[in-house]
């Protein structure tokens, strides 16, 4: 039975702001253990106790190129790209100076890639309970995450609702991608503190906005002048934040009347962001949420186009109004993701064959995956089948599904759109959006990456919107995004070229994370060993 597609960043993500494991886990990871410090800081200091590096005969792919730069080699100096030339091999220091050499020979060197929407915080599919109960269950994923990431050539993170404060538990881990992140401003009582009670919302949403109309009957405690855009940007600002993120949800299921923002508040934080040189993203995934962004002028709509009043009589057809939204998105140079593997993450609960894809064993741990099997593990696919039942009384459960074909016909419907007229797309996945054990970190990219090659982008295309368009976007191509000399290095160097394939992203040699040398096979989860490439079943309708 067809459902209305959720507001992505899944309803139960919102007791990220928490410092202690939230109830429902979700991310609030951010900036490094101290107040403002960027991660790419510390990953530099870091990265000089492993050494310089020198890559030579290799192919440089990079985004501002046009042409791939062959037989050159690279050299990296304290953890940044120090030279990109022909010929610097000659001059290299001898192996025992401590330069690290690799041989780029028929291979290719291209920029680490970046997501620009992942939640942190919580193990995917696990409640806080669920933690306490199998420490070492939690333990073992927790330590495995920022590895997944990286075993798909994800160096670089941007967690959308978070605070400096959780960034110590996720930055605990090592290896782990560089993160940033954004400040999350959601209306006082509206999505997505909504699920969380009253006081306890307040104190987990230290970025929350209180209108003028709200100021005279707020809970105590909460000043109005502590939560003007203004003031809100500000602490952002202060406490290290790169972005900020806003909402326009009225809510999904059997809940649509939650509040939402005027106008002019979006326009005043939009105009507090800017003067802090922060873009602003909206979570939006309806026609309605679209315009209000394209009308409030934010900088990144950060979900796809699922939910329209008008349906075309042909399905994955675009309507008129669907079409002028898009065209405004076009004309405004707006960042738009379109985060469609959040759907194919629920419908995956429903997916026989999901847990048994081999390919699964590379990012996540066995006692997880296990546990993910037994009845315990199964909990939200059970909530989902229950709704399911009320909504179709007499079907039988074993025939009860999440049919999310409208909505994913429908954004894959706009990214092919978009795609063909030079839209600023950007490659964000919201992993793991809800607590579905079927967004797993690592492979969620790595399944979207397919989805957005269904949905008529090009290999080109995927490959910018997930180095330079993303960098561009977030105001960090001054550090990442391409191979240039100056660039923290975050490398990849892989087997193919990306514009040509996506499998480039199966054929990592090794990863490269502010000049330290990773190999694949070590970041793979324990007994994976090497290798990438979605199986199957992970890809599968269900």
């Amino acid at each position: 039975m067809a459902r209305r597609a959720p507001g992505a960043d899944g309803p139960l993500m919102v007791a990220m702001l928490q410092t202690s494991p939230p109830r429902y886990p979700a991310g609030l990871l951010g900036l490094a253990c101290a107040v403002g410090l960027l991660l790419g800081h510390s990953g530099q200091s870091q990265a000089a106790a492993f050494g310089d590096l020198l890559i030579v005969h290799v192919s440089v792919v990079s985004p501002e190129r046009s042409a791939v730069l062959r037989n050159v080699d690279v050299t990296v100096h304290d953890g940044r790209i120090a030279a990109v030339a022909a010929g610097l091999q000659s001059g290299a220091a001898p192996a025992s100076s401590g330069i690290r050499t690799l041989d780029g020979s028929g291979l290719y060197l291209i920029p680490g890639l970046i997501d620009s929407h992942v939640h942190l915080g919580w193990i995917p599919g696990m409640t806080e309970e669920q933690e306490h109960a199998h420490p070492d269950i939690a333990q073992a994923a927790r330590a495995q995450i920022p590895r997944s990431y990286l075993y798909f050539g994800f160096t670089t993170l941007i967690d959308l609702i978070s605070t400096p404060t959780a960034m110590a538990r996720w930055q605990a881990h090592d290896p782990v991608p560089d993160t940033y992140f954004c400040g999350a401003a959601a209306l006082m009582d509206g999505y997505p503190s909504n699920y969380l009670a009253k006081p306890e919302r307040y104190a987990q949403f230290p970025y929350m906005i209180v209108e003028p109309d709200s100021a005279a009957a707020l809970p105590p405690g909460i000043e109005a002048a502590a939560h003007s855009p203004q003031a809100v940007v500000a602490r952002m600002k202060a406490d290290g934040a790169i972005c900020v993120k806003t909402f326009f949800e009225r809510g999904f299921g059997a809940v649509h009347d939650l509040p939402v923002p005027q106008a002019s508040t979006v326009r005043a934080l939009v105009q507090a962001a800017h003067a802090a040189g922060l873009p602003v993203l909206m979570h939006a995934n309806s026609d309605e949420a679209q315009r209000f962004a394209l009308d409030t002028g934010v900088d990144i709509i950060a979900h796809g186009l699922w939910n329209t009043t008008e349906r075309s009589a042909t399905p994955g057809e675009l309507t008129p109004a669907t079409k002028a939204i898009l065209d405004r998105v076009i004309a405004g140079k707006v960042g738009w993701q379109p985060t469609m593997q959040v759907l194919y993450g629920l419908q995956n609960l429903f997916n026989a064959g999901f847990l048994s894809d081999p390919m699964l064993a590379r990012v996540l741990p066995q006692s997880l995956m296990d546990w993910y099997a037994a009845p315990e593990g199964q909990w939200f696919h059970d909530e989902i089948l229950a709704d399911l039942a009320k909504d179709a009384p007499g079907t039988p459960r074993a025939d009860l599904r999440v049919d999310l074909s409208g909505p994913i016909g429908t954004v894959k419907a706009a990214t092919e759109y978009l795609a063909g007229h030079g839209a600023r797309l950007l490659f964000g996945t919201d992993t793991p959006s809800a607590p579905t054990y079927a967004n797993p970190p690592g492979l969620n990219q790595w399944l979207e990456m397919h989805n957005l090659l269904d949905a008529g982008m090009t290999p080109t295309q995927i490959f910018e919107a997930a180095t330079l368009a993303n960098a561009r976007a977030l105001k960090l191509d001054a550090e990442v995004g391409t191979v240039q000399v100056g660039k923290r290095a975050n490398l990849l160097l892989v087997r193919a070229d990306p514009r040509r394939t996506i499998d480039a992203y199966t054929s990592i040699v090794e990863v490269i994370l502010g000049g330290r040398v990773l190999d694949p096979r070590q970041l793979a989860a324990a007994g994976a060993g090497a290798g990438a490439g979605a199986g199957a079943a992970a890809r599968a309708a269900p």
